[in-house]
């Protein structure tokens, strides 16, 4: 029964693997070597910021770790470079390349977290705008259109406002990544409503959907079990270009003072610190986290790019 059960294992896996390589999507990455460049990197990125308490040096958000004897190191390779500092210190004496790898994996966690709530909030308010229509779906798309006149570090002030005028006890430090996550969800949910509310109307109107009134599933059973598979196929090119954005957009939270703290710094705070000491010599505290946050988020955009060309058969 075993060495039966193998025999069938097999052919389903080398039938796996062939309708794999003959996809056309996957035939298309395999063409494009920048674009492969661009993922190869990404997951390098991705790796090494999520495995940051593992592989960095030092711990960037443990003062005790700190010696401010080591402050304002330049890199190793040059001449007052010292080891273990590989890209140097910053002026606390903070490692650069423990803090860039930490910076990177609260910019890719807080900036996840953001996307993954405006796609939330788009899709359900999609979904319902294009399945009941009317009036439900004109005051959708209105509050939708408001919400465009209303740039990311506007919201982010007002949330910031609001949190500490109902919790004036919250610290500003404690829900400084609660402000920006927020901010990005409620920045971003439109592109995800517009493009599932064009997409359910569609669907809406098919012979299943249909059916499915007749056998009496509430609206909310056909939304969930019927129309939202059949909708979510722009999603994945959405949250792709949107992640993105949304980096792009805690980095300026951040540089801009209203994201997180010095003591909890993302790769935009440490760009705002570093820009202080551009002009006396120290480069390194400033250019390692840009070009870590220009890197990130380049991959992120050919892969979005690819991504968006590739899954429309229209563009191929």
């Amino acid at each position: 029964m075993a060495e039966a059960s193998s025999d069938t294992t097999k052919p389903a896996e080398q039938s796996l693997r062939a309708r794999i390589a003959d996809n056309d999507v996957f035939i298309d990455f395999k063409r494009n070597r920048l674009v492969m460049f661009a993922t190869a990197l990404l997951v390098v990125i991705l790796g090494a910021s999520l495995l940051a308490p593992w592989i960095a040096p030092t711990d960037p958000f443990d003062p005790l770790s700190l010696d401010i004897m080591n402050s304002n190191l330049p890199p190793v390779w040059q001449a007052d470079g010292q080891w273990p500092f590989l890209l140097g210190t910053d002026d606390q004496g903070r490692d650069m390349l423990s803090a860039v790898l930490y910076g990177l994996r609260v910019s890719i966690i807080i900036s996840a977290l953001g996307v993954f709530l405006a796609a939330a909030i788009g899709i359900c308010l999609g979904v319902l705008a294009g399945y009941f229509g009317g009036f439900l779906d004109a005051f959708i798309m209105r509050v939708a259109d408001i919400q465009l006149t209303f740039p990311a570090i506007l919201i982010a002030l007002l949330i910031d406002g609001l949190l500490h005028g109902m919790l004036p006890s919250l610290s500003r430090e404690s829900s400084a990544s609660w402000v920006i996550i927020i901010s990005i969800g409620l920045s971003f949910w439109v592109q995800y409503a517009r493009t599932i509310r064009s997409s359910t109307m569609v669907e809406r109107k098919k012979d299943y959907v249909n059916a499915a009134r007749l056998f009496g599933l509430p609206p909310v059973a056909i939304m969930a079990r019927h129309i939202l598979p059949n909708v979510m196929g722009p999603v994945l090119v959405i949250l792709t270009i949107n992640f993105g954005l949304a980096i792009i957009t805690e980095a300026t939270l951040s540089y801009l003072g209203v994201g997180l703290p010095p003591m909890q710094p993302s790769l935009g705070t440490l760009i705002r610190i570093g820009q202080e000491f551009l002009f006396s010599g120290e480069w390194w505290i400033v250019a390692f986290p840009g070009i870590a946050l220009a890197a990130l988020v380049l991959t992120i955009n050919l892969l979005g790019d690819w991504l968006r060309d590739a899954l429309n058969p229209r563009l191929r």
